[in-house]
């Protein structure tokens, strides 16, 4: 993950750099929150688990689409120039975030609302414009240390999070193998990890947001996963932020949660990802037998 550190950095404290002139950052938040039940309340070992975000369509353009509407309606103010931000940009997002009162950054490094919990895109709108700064909002998460305890892999440490250990990491954004001495602690995740906010006291009373996601996405049986072509993939996770993971990563992922269930029915798709001629896919598949009863 260079691109946190790279000449990338520097760009993301200056809003300058992606608009000239910006005199405001107005800071969204989108509610992805569905009916499902979290991680923490589903057990099915026949099941993989994808990240509750990723279970609808890829939010960078319905968002800005929305970002697009509100520009529209401010130029009623008067003219100025405006760039709509979702994710991509170089922008510090969570700290804008904060500094414009949506929420404060929790321990375990999500923005946290007080009222709506963490489960919301976030998103930015940057003008011309001279809009009144709102005030931050303050830390409520007191003495609290159940995202830091929940961790399987212990990635937390009181806001602040180690990407080399955690499973968003692994199972997103890590190209190659995965540490062996964290595969075990990954469980079903196949894309991404929930644990830290499932947890989070703020979240208890989160509004749901009925209309996101895809049902075929939520908890998908592994066996139909692991025998998915590199078409297949595609098809499925088309617009889909799944498909970040690659269909080389996927199988990597599938194969690690197979193992992890300890199911001896997978034994027969394991053997097939054993024979991959990916060499990645074929290690962890081959680990993942050895864990089977």
């Amino acid at each position: 993950m260079r691109y946190l550190t790279d000449h990338r950095a520097e760009l993301r404290q200056n809003p300058e750099s992606l608009l000239p002139g910006v005199r405001s950052v107005i800071s969204l938040g989108m509610l992805y929150n569905g009916p499902e039940p979290l991680s923490t309340e589903f057990e099915n070992a026949e099941r993989a688990w994808i990240s509750r975000y990723a279970w609808g369509d890829d939010y960078h353009s319905s968002i800005r689409a929305q970002l697009e509407q509100l520009a529209g309606k401010l130029l009623d103010v008067g003219e100025f120039r405006w760039r709509a931000c979702v994710d991509t940009a170089p922008l510090l997002e969570r700290s804008w975030a904060r500094q414009a009162g949506l929420g404060w950054i929790g321990k375990n490094t999500c923005l946290i609302n007080e009222r709506q919990g963490s489960w919301f895109f976030l998103a930015e709108l940057l003008t011309t414009l001279e809009i009144a700064p709102d005030a931050p909002a303050p830390d409520r998460c007191g003495t609290c240390t159940r995202c830091i305890e929940a961790c399987p892999t212990d990635a937390l440490d009181n806001g602040e999070l180690d990407a080399r250990r955690c499973i968003s990491y692994f199972t997103i954004e890590l190209r190659g193998s995965m540490p062996e001495e964290h595969r075990a602690a990954i469980g079903a995740h196949v894309f991404g990890c929930d644990i830290c906010q499932d947890v989070c006291p703020w979240n208890r009373r989160a509004p749901r947001t009925a209309e996101f996601g895809r049902a075929e996405l939520f908890a998908p049986p592994l066996e139909r996963m692991a025998e998915l072509s590199e078409t297949q993939f595609k098809q499925m996770f088309r617009d889909t932020p799944v498909s970040r993971a690659k269909y080389r990563g996927f199988l990597r992922n599938v194969a690690v949660a197979m193992g992890n269930s300890g199911l001896g029915k997978f034994r027969e798709a394991l053997g097939r990802l054993a024979a991959s001629e990916d060499p990645v896919v074929a290690e962890h598949a081959r680990w993942a037998l050895g864990r089977l009863v």
